[in-house]
C-alpha cells in the first residue's frame, strides 16, 4: 500500500491575469507594508515603463529600487542589494524579473535576518551534498520580512522554498534551503514577460517542462502530484508552441505560467527531481549555461538512461505532450527542437574535455542521488554527456 506525507508550502496567494502594479499596490497594503523595497530586473527597468507604474501604484510605501541582479545570482549583487534594503528599512521585497532576481529575493530575505555582511558570511546557510548523496542542511533562521514575486520568466523559483547563489570565487551555484523563504504572494501577470527576449522566455518554459516531467517519473510520485503535472505538460507543451508562433499571445503566456505553478505544486509531496536538474545546475552554475537550455539538451537522454525502470511513467509524459506513439525523450526533444532550443552540449560551447569535471561536479548535487535509476559512480554520468555530446 502506498504511502507518504504531502508537505503544503507556505504560499498564501496565487494572483493571476491582474495588472501587476495594481496587484502589488492592493497586497502591500493588504500587509500593512510600509517599506516596500523593490528588486527588479535592470532590462525590465531601463527599457521599460513596468517598474515605475509598479512605483508610482505602490506610492509612498515604495522604499527604494535594486536592478543590478545578473544571472546566476551571484553573492556579490546580493549582499549589495541587501545593505540598500537594509538602509531603506525595508519590511517587504518585492521581486519583479526572471529567475535569478527572484532567488535574489530569497537571499536578500536570508541575509537581512541573520545579518550576513560578507562574502564568506553564506557558506554557514548552504546545503551541502556528499559525492555518496548524504547531504547536510543547515537550521537557521527563517527571514520574517516578507516577499511578494512578479516573474517575468518561466523559471518556476517563484514556487519553492530554496535559493541558488554563485560564489563566484570558486564558480559554483550553492543551494539554500528554509521553509519560509518561498514567497508569500505570487504574481502571474503575463503582460510584463514580452519584455523578456522571446529565446530567454522560451528556454525557462523548458526548465519548467524538466520539473513535471522529472517529477511524473520520480518513484516517489504520488496521484495528487501526478495530476499537476500531466496539466502542467499539456498547458506547457501547447502553449509554448504558441508563444513561439505568436510572441504576443497573452492567454498562451499565462496558461504557460499556470503550467510552471502546476509542474511546482506537484512537488508539495514526495516527488524527487534527479540527473537532468542535477546536471542543469552544475551547466549552468559552473558553465553558464541557462538552466532551460541544459533541460533541452540533457533531459531526453536522461529519459533514456532511466527508462528500464521507469517506462509506464515515460508513457504517461509522451501522452501528456501529445506524443501518444513516441517515447518521453522523443516528446522532449521535438518540443525543444519546435520552439528553437539547442541539442547538443557542443551547440551551447560544452566540449568532451570539459565531460569529467562536470560528471564529478554533478556528484555532489542532492537530485542525483535521487535519480529513478540510481547513479553510483561517475562513469553513468559520463555516459549521458557523451550521448549529449
Amino acid at each position: 500500500m502506498q504511502s507518504g506525507t504531502l508537505i503544503f508550502p507556505v504560499i498564501e496567494r496565487l494572483i493571476y491575469g491582474e495588472p501587476a502594479a495594481q496587484a502589488v499596490a492592493a497586497e502591500a497594503a493588504r500587509r500593512q507594508a510600509q517599506r516596500v523595497f523593490i528588486l527588479a530586473s535592470g532590462s525590465l527597468n531601463r527599457n521599460t515603463d513596468e517598474v515605475t507604474r509598479m512605483r508610482e501604484a505602490l506610492g509612498a510605501r515604495c522604499a527604494g529600487v535594486f536592478d543590478r541582479i545578473p544571472s546566476f545570482t551571484p553573492r556579490e549583487a546580493v549582499l549589495a542589494a541587501t545593505a540598500e534594503a537594509r538602509l531603506a528599512a525595508a519590511d517587504l521585497i518585492v521581486t519583479f524579473g526572471g529567475g535569478s532576481v527572484t532567488d535574489a529575493g530569497k537571499m536578500v530575505r536570508l541575509c537581512l535576518q541573520n545579518n550576513v555582511s560578507d562574502i564568506d558570511g553564506f557558506d554557514a546557510f548552504r546545503s551541502v551534498t556528499r559525492p555518496d548523496g548524504t547531504r547536510t542542511v543547515p537550521q537557521f533562521a527563517g527571514p520574517t520580512v516578507g516577499q511578494i514575486a512578479v516573474p517575468t520568466t518561466l523559471a518556476g523559483g517563484e514556487f519553492n522554498n530554496q535559493a541558488g547563489c554563485t560564489d563566484l570565487r570558486v564558480q559554483v551555484k550553492h543551494g539554500y534551503r528554509h521553509a519560509d523563504l518561498m514567497p508569500r504572494t505570487v504574481v502571474l501577470d503575463p503582460a510584463p514577460s514580452v519584455h523578456a527576449p522571446l529565446r530567454i522566455w522560451l528556454s525557462t518554459g523548458m526548465r519548467a517542462v524538466d520539473h513535471a516531467v522529472e517529477g511524473l517519473c520520480s518513484q516517489f510520485a504520488h496521484p495528487g502530484g501526478d495530476a499537476n503535472f500531466i496539466h502542467a505538460l499539456k498547458l506547457l507543451s501547447r502553449g509554448l508552441r504558441v508563444v513561439k508562433r505568436e510572441p504576443g499571445n497573452l492567454e498562451a503566456r499565462l496558461d504557460c505560467a499556470m503550467g510552471v505553478w502546476l509542474s511546482m505544486a506537484g512537488r508539495q509531496g514526495r516527488a524527487q527531481m534527479g540527473a537532468s536538474h542535477a546536471l542543469g545546475h552544475v551547466l549552468g552554475g559552473s558553465y553558464e549555461i541557462p538552466q532551460g537550455d541544459a533541460s533541452s539538451i540533457v533531459l531526453p537522454h536522461v529519459l533514456r538512461f532511466n527508462h528500464a525502470v521507469n517506462a509506464a511513467q515515460q508513457h504517461t509524459v509522451a501522452e501528456a505532450m501529445g506524443c501518444v506513439a513516441d517515447e518521453a525523450a522523443d516528446a522532449v526533444a521535438a518540443l525543444a527542437a519546435d520552439i528553437g532550443m539547442p541539442s547538443t552540449l557542443q551547440a551551447v560551447g560544452i566540449e568532451r574535455a570539459q565531460f569529467h569535471a562536470i560528471a564529478e561536479h554533478a556528484m555532489q548535487e542532492s537530485w542525483l542521488h535521487s535519480n529513478p535509476r540510481p547513479i553510483t559512480d561517475v562513469a553513468q554520468i559520463m555516459g549521458i554527456l557523451n550521448a549529449a555530446a
